[in-house]
């Protein structure tokens, strides 16, 4: 019996595992040297959680704990093999997102979903998000109140930075990205991933997820 398909995110993340299942696994880890060969399986941590792509299915499962995986993690696993280039590879440049290549018409989504979320949900709770930055293996930087560079992927780290509320101003909150990152992926696609980081310090942190909008469950 086949599985319901529930919406138009799922119908387009199996058409996406359909593509992987057709790839060039060996040009693919050529391409993204982070993934490692685990018996049937390639695997690639995703802000900090470990991930494994089935070589012959395609499915992808959490290889180190029992939490779903949001159609939104899939999205980013798959499009990363799929429009990763040749030769791509990190610039040691930062970049605010409107900066990144073709990227400039998504700002009002990425503003929106991403860093107004990230700065309302984290006001008055930095201890939070020190604890969720430092669990999932990010580096504390000096910049902002609070800043860590945390690995979307091995390939593309992102520098979250958050500045706490105080009698005259609200939370805020940015993000830089190296700028070789749309050379790995879809311009697009970035809005989706800095979400992805910002749900995944929500949920270690153990706040009320603020995110809407733009998730894909």
């Amino acid at each position: 019996m086949k599985r319901k398909i529930t919406s138009n995110y799922e119908a387009a993340c199996l058409r996406w595992q359909e593509v992987f299942v057709n790839m060039d696994k060996d040009r693919l880890r050529v391409l993204v040297p982070e993934l490692k060969l685990e018996g049937d399986y390639l695997t690639i941590y995703h802000f900090g959680r470990k991930f494994g792509i089935h070589i012959e299915t395609g499915e992808i499962i959490s290889m180190e704990d029992d939490l779903p995986i949001s159609i939104s993690e899939k999205f980013n696993i798959y499009l990363l093999f799929y429009y990763v280039k040749p030769g791509a590879k990190i610039k040691g440049e930062w970049v605010t997102f409107e900066k990144l290549k073709n990227t400039s018409q998504f700002k009002p989504a990425f503003v929106r979903t991403v860093l107004k979320p990230f700065a309302e949900t984290f006001a008055g709770h930095m201890d939070k998000l020190q604890y969720a930055c430092e669990k999932i293996g990010a580096k504390r930087i000096k910049a902002s109140d609070m800043g860590y560079e945390i690995n979307a992927f091995e390939c593309m780290p992102i520098q979250f930075l958050f500045w706490d509320e105080d009698e005259e101003f609200e939370a805020r909150a940015s993000m830089l990205f190296d700028l070789g990152s749309t050379d790995f992926i879809h311009e697009e696609s970035i809005v989706t991933i800095a979400s992805v980081g910002v749900e995944r310090l929500v949920q270690i942190a153990g706040l009320d997820n603020n995110l809407n909008g733009f998730e894909m469950k």
